[in-house]
């Protein structure tokens, strides 16, 4: 009888915490911290789903690779707490590239700006990210067709030595057509599953699942101005507007990796 009510306490605690995660995430994803045009974006961007679908926990170590202007930042910085850190991995510091500095000074400012960016770190993306085997979750959202090529390579190398073993690496990004080009990747903002998962495997990663979760059955990958076209950029300003807003953000792979 003892055995049996300390296995019912078990699934409750586990329950409870399961609970608990979701209900904080959800607080963290509705919270008024969050900048109000970011806020519009969940409709295409999924953030309960797919933070959920990488099993991401509030008390874990995260890595966000190349955060932009903080889109994910707003709530994974509200999400995360003790002993949960979130270490961002942006524009490297002494960058000669003018859009890569301001980039990095408007994020340090952004950081600055608010308590509840207390618990985030801010490192160089082309470095070891944190030490070996140190981090729960490296998590990146729409920037490898930023990387094609040898850094790609790099981010991916450091991401997987950052991670401990059984340790996440979750991936989303405009998702080219089967069979299309690097170079035309390069051209359209897209990069294709296949590729994706050939870098990951190539530096140790084993994929453990795939979701649509951010998949846009609309998005015909052949726009004038590549996956720019869409919003939020909306390149051609008023050109086709109304198209390409009901079009809406693109199509996009969701992946989960692990290191074994």
């Amino acid at each position: 009888m003892s055995k049996l009510i300390s296995l019912l306490s078990l699934s409750f605690l586990f329950s409870f915490s399961s609970f608990s995660s979701a209900h904080d995430l959800m607080a963290a994803i509705q919270s008024e911290d969050r900048t109000p045009k970011n806020v519009v974006r969940d409709e295409f961007r999924n953030p309960a789903e797919t933070l959920s679908f990488f099993q991401i926990k509030p008390d874990m170590r995260v890595v966000e690779l190349s955060p932009g202007g903080g889109w994910y930042t707003e709530i994974l910085a509200n999400y995360l707490h003790e002993p949960g850190i979130l270490i961002a991995a942006h524009f490297d510091k002494d960058s000669e590239v003018g859009y890569f500095k301001r980039s990095r000074t408007n994020f340090e400012k952004k950081i600055a700006s608010s308590p509840i960016y207390a618990n985030v770190e801010i490192v160089d993306l082309n470095s070891n990210l944190a030490e070996e085997n140190s981090v729960d979750a490296v998590i990146t959202f729409r920037n490898l067709h930023n990387w094609l090529g040898p850094q790609m390579d790099s981010i991916f190398a450091n991401s997987f030595k950052a991670l401990k073993p059984g340790g996440i690496f979750g991936v989303v990004e405009h998702r080219a057509n089967s069979g299309t080009s690097i170079d035309d990747m390069k051209k359209s903002g897209y990069v294709t599953e296949e590729h994706a998962i050939m870098i990951a495997k190539k530096h140790g990663f084993v994929l453990e699942a795939k979701s649509e979760i951010n998949a846009n059955s609309k998005d015909t990958k052949d726009h004038p101005r590549g996956v720019w076209t869409l919003p939020p950029s909306l390149r051609l300003k008023e050109v086709d507007r109304d198209k390409y807003l009901s079009i809406g953000e693109s199509d996009r792979m969701t992946l989960l990796f692990k290191k074994p």
